[in-house]
């Protein structure tokens, strides 16, 4: 039961996060300087209690914390459940009407979010790839990166985004059912919910790398 109550927890937290910097995301739409204000302003937050970019360290010690917790959650209750299995079953393929395609790629998707996420780090936050060239400016790496020339980073970006909505999907309505919010009398409307949410996660990150591929942003 902790393990599942860590994994619904830290999933919130993730859940969280991603809303908030989908949003800023979305700021690329508002100009160069509107995002590149955003971004700045994000290295002040804490300031003067905490030097400059300090919160945004803390924070980000708090997602790698969040993340960590949550694969190791995960991995333990996936052996757990293998080893909870008689042998005989182990290679029956069997259909379960309650498993959606999600939960099935919940593993791989898992794998290649975490692929992503240090690829996207390492482009858009510490600058040390650099698609389309190298900027001090967080507009500029954007729209740099995700020009035409490079549709493989741009189809990569899609993928990964794309396997975070399934996530988020089968994830929330997971956590919801550790949390026991998931009865019986409230599972349509919390389907809902699940879904939207994914959808609305997985359209906001998806529009700006879209924009800029399509020449709407540049």
């Amino acid at each position: 039961m902790a393990l599942k109550a860590a994994m619904a927890v830290t999933g919130a937290i993730l859940v969280l996060y991603l809303i908030v910097h989908m949003y800023g995301n979305l700021k690329v739409f508002s100009g160069q300087e509107a995002f590149d204000g955003y971004a700045h302003g994000l290295r002040e937050l804490g300031e003067p209690l905490l030097p400059e970019s300090g919160f945004l360290w803390l924070f980000r010690l708090v997602l790698l914390a969040s993340v960590l917790i949550h694969i190791y959650a995960a991995v333990s209750l996936w052996l757990r459940a293998r080893r909870a299995r008689p042998a005989s079953q182990r290679y029956q393929v069997k259909k379960r009407v309650h498993r959606t395609y999600a939960s099935y790629t919940m593993r791989w998707g898992g794998v290649l979010i975490a692929l992503f996420v240090i690829f996207h780090v390492l482009h858009l936050a510490v600058n040390v790839i650099s698609p389309g060239g190298a900027s001090d400016s967080p507009y500029e790496r954007l729209v740099n990166g995700f020009q035409p020339q490079f549709w493989f980073v741009t189809l990569f970006y899609i993928a990964a985004v794309i396997a975070v909505g399934f996530h988020l999907r089968h994830g929330i309505w997971s956590g919801l059912a550790t949390l026991g919010v998931n009865q019986a009398n409230r599972q349509p409307v919390l389907n809902t919910v699940a879904t939207g949410i994914a959808l609305i996660v997985t359209v906001g990150f998806l529009l700006p790398p879209l924009a800029v591929t399509f020449g709407l942003v540049s």
